[in-house]
């Protein structure tokens, strides 16, 4: 059976995704957000640009590729579990861990809704559009980043794709402030840099890099040259930055590229299946619910069956190993699975006919390896 000692713990040591907002809304001089990141004192516009997929060691490995970012390079950030995009940008927009704003996953139960995805806002794996009856302000209630910052007298922007303007995932964890949609690498710099120039804050996003990591794998020449766009984009607002601007670049998590010889298709196995009422997560950290009074059976046939291959733990051993963060909220804990798979080295627990283009992805990410956990915080000041 896995004992605590042989499960990854966060590292304390490491400041976490969640702490660089307060951190750079308090350089800003804003009261009431603290943080365990000291940046300069005298900023009068900032912008925090978020690169979907950009974990630290990929872009030390492939610093040739993106020589600005590479000489930004600083202290590395945690983002804790899971490594997705759906809980970064949460621990962005709200400064807290998953076990407090909810979002636990790629996918996750809903208690009186049922497995949702938190990217699309629909059933998992498809259906109709849940923001009518599950309203996203109350999926996640407490108050955003961004809205605490603009009580406190900021002008305060949310910079990201249009399509995405009035998203699930945006009403619950990015509201606040004006959404400025974009469409281009060209118009989020100019945009970025048009905020900071004014003095107020921006939060960015950018979404191909993570794109192309899933479709050819993270390192590949796709990869590479968004890699290169990516480091232009970020060049882009440096050389725009005021006097008194800051530009922190981040990331939601990493990415590895899984082996296809370590692949287990849970829709293939029976034994894993036994006693299981839903499965949720993703590719590299699986939710698994399961039918009434069979906790016990499906946590020794998901170890046994996967034996190294993952960390299997029960939902009472993730959240005391402190995989969502220190506090885990009641609610928030309905949400996560009574069993928690979280792949380990490159594996990949997929899902071939009920995720059939997830399953077909080289890049993934989700789980504790320091590949996805570890991403880079790079500061620009002027």
């Amino acid at each position: 059976m896995t004992g605590f000692a042989a499960l990854p713990a966060p590292d304390d040591g490491v400041p976490h995704l969640a702490d660089v907002v307060p951190a750079v809304l308090t350089a800003m001089g804003a009261s009431g957000f603290p943080s365990s990141i000291t940046l300069p004192a005298d900023v009068s516009g900032a912008c925090v640009l978020l690169i979907d997929g950009l974990g630290e060691e990929l872009l030390d490995a492939h610093a040739a590729d993106a020589p600005v970012m590479a000489g930004m390079r600083g202290r590395a950030l945690s983002v804790g579990f899971p490594s997705t995009t759906a809980a970064g940008l949460a621990a962005v927009g709200t400064g807290r861990r998953s076990g407090e704003h909810g979002m636990v996953g790629y996918s996750f139960l809903l208690p009186g809704t049922g497995v949702v995805n938190a990217l699309t806002w629909r059933p998992h794996p498809w259906g109709e559009d849940l923001r009518d009856k599950a309203e996203p302000e109350r999926v996640q209630p407490l108050p955003t980043t961004f809205e605490r910052a603009e009580t406190a007298g900021l002008a305060v922007s949310v910079v990201s794709a249009a399509k995405f303007a009035d998203s699930g995932l945006t009403r619950a964890v990015l509201r606040g402030g004006r959404y400025v949609g974009v469409h281009a690498i060209g118009d989020l710099a100019a945009r970025a840099r048009s905020v900071v120039t004014d003095g107020g804050f921006c939060y960015g996003y950018h979404a191909d890099l993570d794109m192309l990591g899933h479709l050819y794998g993270p390192g590949s020449e796709a990869w590479r040259m968004q890699l290169r766009q990516v480091d232009r984009l970020v060049e882009s607002v440096v050389e725009g930055l005021p006097p008194g601007g800051l530009l922190a670049v981040v990331a939601d998590h990493g990415m590895v590229a899984v082996d296809g010889g370590s692949t287990v298709d849970l829709d293939d196995s029976p034994a894993l299946l036994r006693g299981v009422a839903a499965i949720g997560g993703e590719v590299r950290a699986r939710h698994v619910y399961v039918d009434r009074g069979a906790a016990e059976d499906v946590l020794a046939a998901w170890r046994d069956g996967l034996g190294d291959r993952a960390w299997v733990v029960s939902r009472d051993e993730a959240v005391a190993a402190g995989w969502f963060g220190p506090r885990v909220s009641d609610e928030v804990r309905a949400r996560i699975g009574d069993v928690v798979a979280a792949a380990r080295d490159q594996v990949a627990l997929v899902r071939r006919a009920t995720e059939p283009v997830e399953s077909s992805f080289i890049g993934h990410h989700g789980s504790l390896t320091t590949a996805e956990q570890r991403v880079p915080l790079l500061l620009a000041h002027r």
